[in-house]
């Protein structure tokens, strides 16, 4: 997951610098910039898709430990770690994909709005409008969604690594008791961030529906 992530960002990066002369590229080969942001917004659902079950992964083994009783705590630890960072690299992987929708979507949107102004049948041109206008609310609705369970991950994260921090430092069983308190927290925001997730794939699913339709 750690190096995929790294590809995907690297991959944007490159994107980033010549947005225009990929999309000509592309648009050369037959793949328009609708094409590019339906393939982006199904990658950004499987990402969410890999993240919650991480998060998911990532409280299982928490609860895990903090019930550990007897045996070898150390190999718990470094269970629950791997849990956490797994779900910090799907975090990272998420954003990534909502910044790759938004490059492409923005470039979509403007070359539509300049297409608009070269019609001039004057009743096509008001059909092009409404239809740019009913596109972008629906793609608006599914880019906050995609930035409200975003925005979920990062204080479940950062909590997370608290505890990590913590019990590495305090690897005992007064420390795991001590944190009962902190996985009551965590599982609530959890459960939120999943909410969240799914509303925001229920969106991003209506979304590319509509706009294969």
């Amino acid at each position: 997951m750690f190096y995929k992530t790294i590809i995907l960002i690297f991959a944007l990066l490159l994107l980033n610098g010549c947005q225009s002369a990929y999309y000509s590229a592309m648009e050369k080969v037959g793949t328009h910039k609708r094409d590019i942001l339906i393939d982006r917004v199904e990658e950004a659902t499987t990402s969410q898709e890999e993240a919650k079950e991480e998060f998911i992964s990532a409280l299982e083994q928490l609860s895990k430990l903090i019930a550990f009783d007897g045996g070898e705590l150390q190999t718990q630890y470094e269970l629950s770690k791997e849990s956490f960072e797994s779900s910090q690299e799907a975090a990272e992987e998420v954003s990534a994909r909502i910044d790759a929708i938004e490059d492409v979507a923005e470039a979509l949107f403007d070359e539509w709005r300049d297409e608009i102004e070269q019609y001039s049948n004057q009743s096509l041109k008001r059909q092009s409008e409404r239809q740019l206008n009913t596109t972008e609310k629906r793609y608006l609705t599914v880019i906050k969604a995609m930035h409200r369970a975003e925005d979920r991950m990062s204080p479940i994260l950062a909590s997370l690594k608290d505890n990590m921090l913590y019990l590495k430092h305090n690897l005992n069983a007064k420390a795991i008791g001590a944190l009962k308190g902190e996985y009551k927290v965590i599982k609530q925001d959890i459960d939120r961030l999943i909410m969240q997730m799914n509303q925001s794939i229920k969106d991003s699913q209506a979304f590319i529906t509509a706009l294969k339709s």
